[in-house]
């Protein structure tokens, strides 16, 4: 069963003051105030818009993206891996075990491609489900050294797979002296394309395929949205701080963009959640809040390509002592969602 929830009302409230927002959380008394206030929030966000709960059983939702048929997939970590079918608004499990998957993917094939994580279940591998559906390893290993806990991906046009391979949960020994992006190319060699980063999180490919965008989430150091210019041969150079949460902060965990290549940043704790929006340079130009803390967002497709759908947690339970569960929002904009594998083409 779906819930309504008011961007601007019970749950949350986008208050201005001073210099810039503070999103209020009325369970939070001394919400903190952003630095910065949005510069275009009525040309993305419509008035009167409103977050949905579509999904609200899970114990840490992530990584949603539109399978070929126009549903919406998103990890349970836990260890399974959901699907949300916008027709009928029914959501079933799609994949488990699931290898701790945590962000997902579409190739420009039309393929599932997942990074799974470690911890009790995890496979530590990015994974590839053909359109049989196949399973198979697409790269578990740099150097002959197991990955840390691959975490989030972008995929070029091209085919070429960025992921990032941070270590935030997991107690198994880590092979890698090193927490980085890699990089798999077509062939499946496996290259190291930066460790110029504290904790890599959210990753993205900018549409023009110049630019990536790089959520650089250390709970004890950075909070830090970064850039690199992409090389024709995949690799990075010229990196750029492009926003900056600053210490103590919660930053980014998942990213998505829209056909015009503005960012949209799961980020922010408590009366600080939600979905920020930058262009490209890095100015703020929208927050959706959230009821809980954000995880990663994404756009759907076809009649959705304007809604985005938001992995979060769910609202506080009624019973204090109850563990706060984790579900699915969605929210239509006046944007319209990127994605590097052509739905439109694929259409049923």
């Amino acid at each position: 069963m779906s819930r309504v929830v008011p961007i601007v009302g019970v749950l949350t409230a986008l208050i201005w003051s001073g210099g810039g927002p503070a999103v209020a959380d009325p369970r939070a008394d001394d919400a903190a105030v952003l630095d910065w206030k949005p510069t275009a929030q009525e040309a993305i966000v419509p008035a009167g818009a409103r977050l949905e709960l579509v999904w609200n059983e899970g114990e840490f939702t992530e990584g949603p993206v539109p399978a070929a048929d126009g549903a919406i997939l998103f990890s349970d970590i836990g260890n399974r891996i959901m699907r949300f079918d916008p027709a009928t608004g029914q959501t079933a499990v799609f994949r488990e075990p699931s290898g701790k998957a945590n962000g997902l993917k579409l190739d420009p094939d039309g393929r599932l491609v997942a990074c799974e994580g470690a911890a009790p279940g995890g496979q530590r591998r990015i994974s590839i489900t053909e359109k049989d559906g196949t399973l198979r390893v697409l790269a578990d290993r740099w150097r002959g050294k197991r990955f840390n806990s691959p975490n989030d991906l972008a995929i070029a046009r091209a085919g070429r797979v960025y992921f990032t391979d941070p270590r935030y949960v997991g107690d198994e020994p880590r092979e890698l002296d090193l927490e980085g992006v890699f990089r798999v190319e077509p062939d499946g060699r496996v290259e190291l394309a930066t460790r110029d980063v504290q904790k890599p999180n959210g990753i993205l490919v900018s549409p023009d395929q110049r630019t990536l965008y790089l959520a650089d989430s250390n709970p004890r150091g950075n909070q830090q949205l970064v850039t690199f210019s992409i090389e024709s041969d995949g690799s990075l150079t010229d990196k750029r701080v492009l926003v900056d949460f600053g210490a103590g902060k919660r930053g980014i965990d998942g990213m998505t963009l829209d056909r015009e290549g503005r960012i949209y940043a799961a980020a922010g704790a408590g009366g600080e959640a939600g979905v920020y929006v930058f262009d490209p340079s890095g100015k703020l130009l929208a927050l959706i809040p959230t009821p809980g803390d954000p995880t990663n967002c994404v756009f759907g497709v076809r009649k959705e390509s304007h809604v985005l759908y938001v992995t979060a947690a769910g609202p506080p339970p009624n019973d204090p002592n109850a563990q706060r569960s984790y579900g699915l929002y969605r929210i239509g904009l006046k944007t319209t969602g990127y994605h590097v594998f052509d739905y439109e083409r694929a259409a049923p």
